[in-house]
């Protein structure tokens, strides 16, 4: 390996939203340059939950054409379908061998997502995916893993796990370190600023990559603000944070610049120049995402090359792994 490697990866259940593209996608384009990146779409993440089949097939192309748009080099970086790699699974069952009940009823994650149906009919997949994530990581000797702060826990796991097997068999798996993204790249819901913007929320909730001109508008100019008058960034002002964090985030522009900008303005004007911005900045990237699904055949030599070169990465690790806990090869 030349350099450290960096891995992460995005589930393919839904939409895309401008939060997973500017706190994730947007950042690995710049990480690529600094290392050796392996960027996944994790379909059997997906099916912790339940998933209709065609649009799971769908979102799984539809993930690798907005990774490309937006700027991932597959000359650069592997990228493949985590399915297509069958030492993730394997790996895992490994993982859970040596994994503890308590770490995983621990994970806030699994409390989150259960509690809104039940813990009882969560699927034992939900339970088991951050040692399914751990084995991601692990699989690829990864130094770097970038994440958002709630996917942190994870990472945690994933090094304890690491930690636990290389003191138990021998040195065997590079302890993976977190890289969180700028505090700024975690958007929040326009519909209810104290929620992070989330894919499984109401369409109010989100902007998606693949949402018209005319929905962006109508989403912007509905979002929750306050009473204020001033436009300013204040943490404490929820709605209004999350609007320019958003603003700075498309427009590149420091905080004091954009106060400035919208002194003596109200917040009409900032939600009309910011649907107009994210329009603008997405409105390319939507034409490049609907050529690549146009080309489909592009797509797959993408993901069966990706494959080819994740499947001998992650099965060295995965021989060396089985040889190490007596299994016969």
């Amino acid at each position: 390996m030349s350099q450290k490697r960096a891995f992460s990866g995005i589930q393919p259940s839904g939409i895309i939203h401008i939060g997973n593209y500017l706190g994730a996608i947007q950042p690995w384009v710049e990480i690529q340059k600094k290392y050796d990146s392996i960027f996944c779409v994790v379909d059997l993440h997906a099916l912790t939950v339940p998933q209709d089949p065609k649009q799971l097939h769908d979102s799984t192309y539809r993930n690798l054409a907005i990774y490309l748009a937006a700027g991932i080099d597959p000359k650069k970086s592997i990228l493949f379908v985590q399915s297509h790699v069958p030492a993730h699974a394997e790996l895992c069952w490994l993982l859970n061998t040596i994994a503890h009940m308590g770490e995983l009823s621990r994970m806030t994650q699994f409390k989150d997502k259960s509690a809104k149906g039940s813990a009882d009919n969560s699927s034992v997949g939900l339970f088991d995916y951050p040692i399914l994530m751990a084995a991601d990581i692990l699989l690829y000797q990864t130094s770097a893993v970038p994440v958002g702060e709630d996917q942190k826990q994870h990472v945690e796991l994933a090094r304890d796990l690491a930690e636990r097997f290389n003191k138990r068999f021998g040195n065997t798996f590079i302890i993976p370190e977190p890289v969180i993204g700028k505090s700024g790249a975690r958007i929040m819901a326009l519909d209810n600023p104290a929620q992070k913007m989330s894919k499984s929320g109401v369409p109010a909730n989100y902007i998606a990559l693949t949402d018209t001109a005319d929905e962006i508008r109508k989403k912007i100019m509905r979002a929750v603000t306050d009473s204020g008058t001033t436009i300013e960034f204040d943490p404490k002002r929820a709605g209004l944070f999350n609007l320019l964090t958003i603003f700075q985030l498309f427009s590149d522009l420091t905080p004091t610049q954009i106060e400035s900008h919208f002194k003596n303005k109200g917040y009409g004007d900032l939600k009309r120049e910011l649907a107009e911005l994210v329009i603008d900045k997405l409105t390319p990237l939507q034409n490049k995402i609907d050529h690549y699904m146009k080309n489909k055949k592009t797509l797959d030599r993408i993901l069966a090359n990706g494959a080819k070169r994740a499947n001998k990465i992650a099965n060295a690790t995965l021989k060396d792994v089985k040889k190490k806990i007596g299994l016969v090869m």
